[in-house]
């Protein structure tokens, strides 16, 4: 698949965040609370991942078993994600949210890439790398002063 291809189902899937964010914020309003709409958004997403994986593939994979332990945590970090935006979403807003996040995962990203962590390639930072990323955090200032 051409990389146009990739950015465009990886844009499409940030442009869901907001509507996710905006929709268990509504739903911990009629289910009780934040951790309440976090899991019920979690069970209908394992739901509809479920239904794919029956759909496209058979059996258990053969090196699952072989997987360092670390690998299998991205279901928590996901758990946190979710609760986080549904907690901060009412109180923030849909773009200084999103602007935080942004600039979050930029952050975490420059240092993921600098030393090289959970599998990606080390990629020093570098100085327009810093100036990004104090231009994201800018970004955020702006939006939520604005």
């Amino acid at each position: 698949m051409a990389i146009w291809a990739y950015l465009l189902f990886a844009l499409a899937a940030g442009a869901m965040l907001p509507i996710q964010f905006g929709i268990n914020a509504q739903l911990a309003t009629w289910v009780g609370g934040s951790v309440r709409a976090a899991f019920v958004s979690f069970a209908v997403g394992t739901a509809a991942l479920l239904l794919a994986v029956l759909a496209t593939t058979r059996g258990w994979p053969e090196r699952a078993d072989d997987a360092p332990w670390w690998v299998w945590t991205g279901g928590l970090l996901g758990a946190f994600y979710v609760l986080g935006s549904i907690v901060t979403a009412p109180k923030l807003g849909a773009a200084t949210l999103v602007a935080a996040i942004l600039a979050g995962q930029a952050v975490a990203s420059l240092l993921i890439d600098h030393f090289g962590w959970v599998g990606f390639e080390e990629e020093p930072i570098t100085l327009l790398r810093v100036v990004g990323i104090l231009l994201l955090a800018g970004g955020v200032a702006l939006v939520r002063l604005s």
